[in-house]
């Protein structure tokens, strides 16, 4: 079983939110999405974000999502974001 759990992760990705606003995690579904992404770059290179101590990367991926160190983005935010590279390449 991993810790934290998914309920406490959920809360510390969305502690930032103010009240009427949408939460960024609203399932567990996206917290398992962010933390595969997050161990395949990984397992492709990345450094770690946190101490891994030879954790396996979906541990070092979990941590570093609890810990904040990686942040889940609506997919809003993604969309601009790549408009913005784009347009700054032309």
């Amino acid at each position: 079983m991993l810790h934290p759990s998914y309920t406490e992760i959920m809360k510390k990705v969305n502690s930032d939110v103010e009240e009427g606003e949408e939460p960024v995690v609203n399932s567990r579904y996206s917290i398992v999405i962010a933390t595969a992404k997050r161990a395949r770059q990984l397992i492709g290179g990345d450094e770690a974000l946190v101490k891994d101590y030879g954790q396996k990367p979906l541990s070092i991926a979990v941590e570093e999502l609890y810990d904040g160190k990686i942040k889940i983005m609506p997919e809003d935010e993604i969309e601009e974001d790549e408009e913005e590279a784009t347009e700054s390449f032309e």
